[in-house]
């Protein structure tokens, strides 16, 4: 009877042993699962502060870009408009110079 006894309550600790190794590889599954999910959001969120970046780097280039065409336009207009002016000078200086010889 002892014998019975004894191999029940074994019985019943090996059952106790079973579902808890069950659970503690569930519970593993689960963690290691939330592990990857979370690793993968990172990955994610790295991949899109990257691409944020690259576009506002591109943007800033074609900003400088722009800024730097129209700042050359710009000097382009201002040594024209002094060309103009020298060239008219150089006339009225030509125009002095007719009378006087006159």
């Amino acid at each position: 009877m002892r014998k019975i006894i004894f191999a029940a309550a074994i019985a019943a600790s090996a059952l106790s042993l079973a579902a808890c190794s069950e659970t503690a590889q569930t519970e593993a599954g689960e963690t290691a699962d939330a592990m990857a999910a979370d690793a993968e959001t990172a990955a994610d969120t790295a991949v899109e502060g990257v691409a944020t970046a690259a576009t506002a780097t591109a943007e800033g280039v074609e900003a400088a870009a722009e800024g730097a065409a129209d700042a050359a336009e710009g000097a382009a207009d201002a040594a024209a408009n002094t060309a103009d002016a020298i060239g008219d000078k150089a006339a009225d200086v030509a125009a002095d110079a007719a009378k006087a010889a006159e």
